[in-house]
């Protein structure tokens, strides 16, 4: 990454700004997931990449992650300033509550990357693979 004199303060950063990055984020991970799992065609990878990166897979990733009592106050905190920011649109494709719970997810891992805990926004990303693996033998639609 490289170096700014200027630290952004992740506490204070909109909710929005927190997905906006969250977003490229976790895509580069699940990029890099899918190449090093030997899945190499364009269209193939992009179909694929979707199963973990939609909206609707975010949304039960976040709702496991609660439900398992993963995350911690703090994290717990950002999901919620995340579920609730007004984005002003939501995409055609999904509900309101679906792309409340994804941004919300996109907030969290946001937060984490810009606040430089590497290993625990890994620990997620992980958990959330597996999470998408597991739903119907990785068939998140």
């Amino acid at each position: 990454m490289l170096h700014y004199e200027n630290k952004i303060d992740e506490k204070q950063l909109n909710s929005l700004a927190l997905a906006y990055m969250g977003d490229a984020v976790f895509e580069t991970y699940i990029r890099h997931h899918l190449l090093q799992n030997g899945r190499v065609r364009p269209h193939f990878l992009h179909r694929e990449a979707t199963r973990y990166v939609s909206a609707k897979a975010q949304s039960i990733i976040i709702h496991e992650l609660i439900d398992s009592e993963r995350l911690t106050e703090e994290e717990l905190a950002v999901v919620r300033r995340g579920r609730n920011a007004k984005s002003g649109s939501v995409p055609k494709n999904t509900d309101v509550q679906t792309y409340r719970y994804s941004t919300a997810f996109e907030s969290l891992i946001g937060y984490l990357f810009l606040s430089k805990r590497q290993e625990r926004m890994e620990e997620l990303i992980l958990e959330s693979i597996n999470i998408v693996e597991k739903k119907k033998g990785g068939a998140v639609k």
